[in-house]
């Protein structure tokens, strides 16, 4: 599936591993391994039938935007956003979270 990044920073973790200081070492890892498993899905339905992933609609403001997350480890959750472009679907990738 498509993916696009809401900031620089994300982006440049993904392409450069730019910031990966910020993190523990255990969720830089993790958000390599589901970036891979996004690239790989055909669309949301196949994250959803991941169970591991704990795929979810965020509650209250922000699930009313569409935010939904993707587990990282016990205490961070990779946060996006399903979108449509001309292209088709795409997901944009948010941030990485703190749930904790």
């Amino acid at each position: 599936m498509r993916f696009i990044f809401a900031s620089k920073k994300l982006q440049q973790l993904y392409t450069d591993r730019m910031g990966a200081t910020r993190y523990p070492p255990g969720v830089v890892d993790a958000f390599f391994e589901k970036m891979f498993v996004i690239q790989s899905a055909r669309d949301e339905n196949d994250l959803r039938t991941i169970k591991s992933l704990h795929f979810e609609k965020l509650q209250g403001e922000r699930g009313l935007r569409g935010e939904r997350s993707i587990r990282l480890n016990r205490q961070y959750r990779l946060v996006l956003r399903l979108e449509t472009d001309e292209q088709g679907k795409l997901i944009c990738i948010i941030s990485i979270e703190d749930y904790h």
